[in-house]
């Protein structure tokens, strides 16, 4: 009798299927490589260990760092405020709520779309050419898109929550704020003040990011160093940004809901008022185009003649082989990694790699990597996959880290080698749930693309990044639509697939 079926591939063997990337891209490094780069790569390392004590320098970094805190901050509370009014207004329950309908709902969402789609490196070079340079660019740039997500995950924990609670003091009469307020927020404040926590150190490291790109801050000192291959100087800045990523995880750790919420509320008073202690400008920031001279047929005109000027197929092709390239990389690195040195010495010093290639900015990765090889896309490939495989790393340790290793343990009992038994028995059990997160993380590389695609030399972000520098605004403009239609249709694949494997792990 014949069988029926498709051969399957094992399924701890699916994480570990994207690190066949791995191969061909090594390949393209060594046959990229220039001489002069493994004695600046040496020198580089050798700096990690002799960081740079000047007191000048030391100074003018802190000062950095603080300008990088402060942009966080200001960003992460306005974001937070804005997400939960728009989350609200957003939220199908609450339409259902006071209006019997939730047709709006889904305008709102489709609406706040866009402002997400966009990478906040983009929002932050668009409001640059708009405003010019002023401490608010940074913080918008920032809080624009995290506004957005917030306002996507409070409607979320409102939608996927049915609570009787909440018909009983409809029907009774009680408002709706007062229902809101008693029945709906105790539900799902603890989930949501620990994303907003969360939120915290992902706008720490926006803030720097923005900086390296010339917005002010550590990142600007970092970039500068880099540039003039003064690597103790460099180290000194990436040491004291460790310090401050660690305090401030242990600090996201501890806070509670009503220490979120009394952050949030404080924040902006305390971050303008230690801004002026460093002399920042926080006024109101002045529109540098000349929008008013512009008439609306002219721009049309403009617009439509800008369109077929631009590559597009190869555009938004090769900007999608380097999405796949980096997540294949930081999807694959992890699982490949633990099963070639497996034990407690080789976690341990994963994890320390992993750490530090978080701490890296993928834009300071690539330029080292440019020390070593010529540009390409399988370049900007690995620059951004390093760093998401930290945060990758991150996540399927602490998933095996919360798992018990009886099943390995069994195996290694019956007489199988230590990496067989952590491949069948620890790595199977935590795949379904490692590859629904490796499904967001795609996502968010999408939209990073934007960070290192100047170093391929292709893609969306290359472009709108040459199309600012020539005030190409019709381009521009373009430019922006086909990535926030991008990175949406990468956010609607993304979900999907993040269902899928997430019900595959709710059914066991």
């Amino acid at each position: 009798m014949a069988v029926s079926g498709r051969l399957k591939p094992a399924l701890p063997l699916l994480p570990l299927l994207p690190a066949v990337v791995f191969l061909p891209l090594l390949v393209q490094l060594v046959r990229d490589l220039h001489g002069g780069g493994m004695t600046l790569l040496i020198q580089f390392m050798v700096a990690a260990c002799q960081p740079s004590l000047d007191p000048t320098v030391i100074s003018a970094q802190l000062t950095g760092l603080q300008i990088t805190v402060i942009t966080a901050l200001l960003s992460w509370s306005l974001s937070c405020i804005l997400g939960i009014v728009l989350g609200l207004i957003s939220s199908r329950s609450i339409w259902n709520l006071v209006c019997g309908s939730a047709a709006a709902s889904r305008w709102i969402s489709r609406l706040l779309s866009p402002l997400r789609s966009l990478h906040e490196l983009i929002w932050g070079l668009l409001l640059l050419q708009v405003f010019g340079l002023s401490s608010w660019v940074a913080v918008m740039a920032i809080a624009l898109p995290y506004a957005a997500l917030m306002a996507r995950v409070v409607a979320e924990q409102i939608d996927s929550r049915e609570i009787p609670a909440i018909k009983a003091l409809h029907c009774n009469g009680a408002g709706t704020v007062s229902t809101l307020i008693t029945a709906l927020l105790p539900s799902f404040a603890e989930s949501l003040s620990q994303h907003m926590a969360h939120r915290l150190e992902c706008a720490l490291r926006s803030a720097l990011l923005l900086g390296v790109f010339g917005l002010g801050g550590l990142g600007t000192d970092l970039a500068l160093s880099m540039q003039s291959l003064q690597f103790n100087e460099l180290w000194s800045g990436l040491w004291l940004l460790a310090l401050a990523m660690g305090l401030l995880e242990v600090l996201s750790q501890r806070l509670g809901v009503k220490l979120v919420a009394t952050l949030i509320l404080l924040a902006p008073g305390i971050g303008i008022g230690w801004g002026r202690l460093l002399d920042l400008d926080f006024s109101m920031p002045q529109l540098m185009l000349p929008l008013t001279n512009v008439s609306a047929r002219g721009a049309l005109n403009a617009a439509f003649e800008a369109l077929p000027t631009a590559p597009w197929l190869a555009l938004i092709g090769s900007t999608i082989w380097l999405t796949a390239l980096a997540a294949a990389v930081a999807i694959g690195g992890p699982p490949l990694g633990l099963l070639l040195w497996p034990g407690r010495t080789g976690v341990l010093v994963q994890r320390v790699s992993w750490g530090l290639m978080r701490l890296f900015p993928p834009p300071l990765t690539a330029l080292l990597l440019l020390l070593l090889a010529k540009p390409s896309v399988g370049l900007a490939a690995i620059a951004l996959g390093l760093h998401h495989l930290g945060v990758m790393g991150r996540v399927l340790q602490d998933e095996l880290d919360g798992r018990s290793h009886a099943i390995r343990t069994a195996m290694q009992c019956s007489g199988a080698s230590k990496r067989l038994s952590w491949l069948y028995g620890d790595l199977a059990g935590a795949s379904r749930s490692y590859l629904a997160y490796a499904a967001y993380r795609a996502d968010v590389i999408l939209r990073d693309t934007a960070v290192v695609a100047l170093v391929g030399g292709a893609g969306l972000g290359w472009q709108l990044r040459e199309s600012l520098a020539s005030f190409h605004w019709a381009l521009v403009i373009w430019l922006v639509l086909a990535y926030a239609l991008l990175t949406a249709a990468g956010e609607m694949v993304s979900e999907r697939v993040q269902n899928h494997w997430a019900c595959e792990a709710g059914g066991l």
